[in-house]
């Protein structure tokens, strides 16, 4: 039976474990499953619990996954994806206020959280899905594309990224941070979408950054994946919950 969850904070954790969580989504790209395929063959996601957002549900399904739970308003999940999962994995929030990713997230408890299916498609939809990342700090996630990752700065990380790759750096809001290990160090600098931005930065080491508010995109190409996750999944490596 679907059970229906209302009041926009009360979401309990659905899935709770100790290791990654792979999120899907319902916005696709030509390569979007080619994504998904990617992220199985790593080890730590090949076996982490499937959890989808709503119409991440049919990505799941065309991949052979059987998610732990589906989350979201059910707007955008088929009848015909409904019809093949277990009534007791689907899971409504009836509010409007926030997105079905949004939703998701707040469902889950684990150290990282990783999202395929929510940006590289619809410029409004990943934009958003940006605001949600800053909007829950305490809960670290990897937005994967067919080019770049994405997640929100935690206030240190310690990255092992290639040499030469490049490493952009965009705040959502005022912020100043430190750096190492990169061309262009940020030290000193205050951030801001509508001024200076750190895009196209350049790895020249190991990298350490630290972060003064949590407001700053981290966004880096694919083969960074492995290096970031394990980044992520360290104690330190995550904000406190915003307040309200």
């Amino acid at each position: 039976m679907t059970s229906d969850i209302n009041p926009r904070d009360s979401i309990q954790p659905l899935v709770s474990t100790d290791g990654p969580v792979l999120l899907l989504g319902g916005a696709r790209t030509a390569d979007t499953q080619g994504v998904l395929r990617d992220m199985l063959a790593i080890g730590a996601l090949g076996q982490a619990p499937v959890v989808a957002a709503d119409g991440g549900a049919g990505l799941a399904i065309a991949a052979g996954l059987a998610p732990a739970a589906v989350i979201g308003d059910f707007d955008s999940l088929s009848d015909a994806d409904r019809a093949r999962l277990d009534p007791s994995v689907l899971h409504r929030v009836a509010e409007q206020e926030t997105t079905d990713f949004d939703k998701a997230l707040r469902a889950v408890r684990a150290p990282v959280v990783v999202g395929v299916g929510f940006h590289g498609a619809r410029l409004d939809h990943q934009l958003a899905a940006m605001t949600v990342l800053a909007r829950h700090p305490d809960r670290p996630c990897i937005l994967v594309g067919p080019e770049d990752i994405v997640c929100l700065c935690p206030p240190r990380l310690r990255l092992q990224a290639e040499v030469g790759s490049w490493l952009s750096l965009y705040p959502l809001g005022p912020v100043s941070g430190c750096s190492d290990g990169l061309e262009w160090p940020i030290d000193g600098l205050e951030l801001t979408p509508a001024d200076r931005v750190g895009t196209s930065n350049r790895v020249s080491g190991p990298v350490q950054l630290e972060m003064g508010a949590p407001l700053m995109l981290l966004i880096l190409p694919r083969p960074a994946l492995r290096p970031l996750l394990e980044a992520l999944s360290r104690s330190d490596a995550r904000w406190p919950a915003r307040a309200g």
